[in-house]
C-alpha cells in the first residue's frame, strides 16, 4: 500500500473519520515489519489494540451474594419501634385528663390561654362588626348605581323625544 494513501487513512483516523474497512487495512499495514520512523508510534498504538482484543477476562465471577439478613431484622426491629411509640402516643391521648388532674402551675397556664382566646375572640367580633357596616355601605352603592342606570335611560328618552319635536 502506498505511503500517502496510509498517511491519508491516518489523518482520516485522527479526525475520527474512518470506516471499519478503512481501520482495517490500517491495522494490515501496521501488522507489517518494515514501517516508516515517522510512523512508529501509530505501529504501537495499532499492535496494543490488536493485541488487546484477543485477550480474554479468566477469572471466575460470581453470579450469587451472599446477602446478611442483619439489614432486613434491623427493618423489622425500627417497625416496631415506631408501632410502640405510635401505641404509646395514642393510649396517652386517649386517656381524659380534668381540671383537678392539673397541678397549680398547668392550671394558670390553662386560665391564661382562655383569657387570650377570650381576648382574640371578642377583637374578631368588633372586626365582623365593622364588616357589617361595609355590607351596608356596598349594597347602598349598588342601589345607586341601578338608579343611575334607570336615570340614564330616562335621559336618552327624553333626548330622543327632544329632536323628534324639534322636527
Amino acid at each position: 500500500m502506498a505511503l500517502d494513501n496510509i498517511e491519508q487513512l491516518l489523518e482520516k483516523y485522527d479526525n475520527a473519520e474512518t470506516t471499519l474497512a478503512e481501520e482495517a487495512q490500517i491495522r494490515d499495514y501496521f501488522a507489517q515489519d518494515d514501517i516508516p520512523a515517522h510512523l512508529e508510534s501509530y505501529k504501537l498504538l495499532f499492535q496494543y489494540v490488536s493485541h488487546t482484543k484477543q485477550e480474554q477476562f479468566t477469572k471466575h465471577v460470581p453470579l450469587q451474594t451472599k446477602r446478611t439478613k442483619v439489614y432486613q431484622w434491623i427493618s423489622v426491629a425500627a417497625v416496631a419501634v415506631l408501632m410502640l411509640g405510635a401505641y404509646f402516643q395514642v393510649n396517652q391521648m386517649n386517656q381524659k385528663t380534668t381540671l383537678d388532674d392539673l397541678n397549680h402551675e398547668q392550671l394558670m397556664a390553662y386560665n391564661q390561654t382562655m383569657a387570650v382566646f377570650s381576648l382574640v375572640s371578642s377583637k374578631f367580633n368588633e372586626g365582623t362588626d365593622n364588616l357589617s357596616a361595609l355590607n351596608l355601605v356596598s349594597s347602598k352603592l349598588n342601589e345607586g348605581a341601578e338608579n343611575l342606570i334607570h336615570l340614564k335611560e330616562f335621559n336618552e328618552t327624553t333626548n330622543k323625544i327632544i329632536k323628534t319635536s324639534n322636527r
